[in-house]
């Protein structure tokens, strides 16, 4: 039996909204989560187009799956040494690593269903002198589940309250909603799109990786033609638990419905687009029941015209970031897999089969070790 390992972790998150990898360093133990440090780092552009030539359905070669893993691996090790440079501490100084990968394709479903995040973490280790926990996903899938969202069970631990209805609402390329309701068993699943159509929609029309302020969407008028038609997909219907990403969600997606819709102004595709995501995510917050308070973190979060159609969507629900409680919104992810390799080393389950569907609670993600006697690169 592994003993409890408290100490300092590094969380390491590059998400489906690809616009940087987000790295934090934070002082875990049982009882606490105390973040140290946070730093982002850039995501170079034909990385970028790497991933979204792999997560979409294209063909690849092996020798494109492999060549990209080893890069970033590369880049989240130097993601990581930015941070402890910026920091100020030796790598000596930290216990582990957890990092997450960046997902290239999700598939939760079906006769074999799998989940592949790339980045090698044999790599990250070795190029920091730091164990590395990564490949979280698959353990919860070889129990039954869907491997995703694995926050839920983080939320819990840091934001749950004896008797307020709270969710926690991640907006990043897809939305993930927790369920932190009193009484309840935890739940939490992957509601929609939340970033990613917006961004993909700007960058094809206005060569911009994201709405900033929402100001482009402001310009326009949703189509509600278009908005329904969009709801009418059958993701959205599907009972929890429930996962999707990029493969499913993506500009292809998107033409699709804009095929059978009237011409319309790119504005107002925009602005159709943020009350997509506003209204995926306050359907299912009322059919979970409702909460009293709806904590957001993530990139969505500050986004304020999603922000205020959920306001407006679900009166009675104070709708405030993750900030506002102490926890960054931008790092929340990134602290999440911190806190599931100090899990992993100290031998607890990381998952919720309440979330995501697995017949048991099981440690997650595999280790790379780093031995004292191991030189550093």
């Amino acid at each position: 039996m592994l003993t409890k390992k408290s100490g300092r972790y590094i969380g390491v998150m590059s998400g489906t909204s690809l616009d940087g990898v987000d790295v934090v360093l934070a002082a875990i133990d049982e009882r606490m989560v105390a973040q140290q440090a946070s730093y982002s780092h850039p995501i170079p552009p034909d990385i970028k187009e790497a991933v979204l030539g792999m997560c979409q359905g294209q063909a690849v070669t092996l020798s494109q799956v492999g060549e990209l893993d080893a890069r970033l691996g590369r880049l989240f090790a130097e993601a990581v040494l930015g941070l402890l440079d910026k920091a100020g501490i030796d790598a000596e100084e930290v216990t582990a690593i957890g990092c997450h990968g960046q997902t290239v394709w999700h598939q939760p479903k079906g006769d074999t269903p799998f989940s592949m995040q790339l980045g090698d973490n044999n790599r990250i280790a070795a190029m920091t002198g730091i164990t590395t926990i990564g490949d979280f996903r698959r353990r919860d899938m070889a129990w039954g589940g869907q491997g995703a969202p694995l926050v839920p069970a983080f939320h819990q631990a840091l934001l749950a309250h004896p008797t307020e209805r709270r969710m926690i609402l991640n907006i990043g390329g897809i939305a993930n909603l927790s369920l932190l309701l009193p009484g309840q068993p935890i739940r939490g699943y992957d509601t929609g799109p939340g970033n990613m159509l917006m961004d993909a929609w700007i960058w094809q029309q206005r060569a911009l990786p994201y709405d900033k302020d929402a100001a482009f969407a402001s310009e326009g008028r949703v189509d509600l033609m278009l908005l329904q038609h969009m709801l009418s997909d059958a993701y959205f219907a599907e009972p929890a638990p429930k996962s999707t990403g990029r493969e499913y969600f993506n500009l292809a997606w998107l033409e699709r419905q804009l095929a059978s819709a009237h011409p319309l102004a790119a504005e107002d595709v925009q602005a159709t687009l943020a009350e997509l995501t506003a209204t995926s995510i306050s359907e299912q917050v009322q059919l979970a029941g409702g909460c009293d308070r709806l904590l957001v973190c993530g990139g969505g979060a500050r986004n304020p015209l999603v922000m205020a159609r959920l306001s407006a969507m679900l009166p009675g629900t104070e709708v405030s970031p993750t900030d506002a409680f102490g926890v960054s919104g931008d790092d929340m992810e990134a602290l999440a897999f911190a806190w599931l390799a100090f899990r992993t080393l100290s031998g607890q389950p990381g998952n919720l089969p309440s979330v995501t569907g697995a017949s048991r609670e099981t440690v997650l993600g595999a280790i790379y070790p780093v031995f004292s006697n191991v030189v550093r690169e």
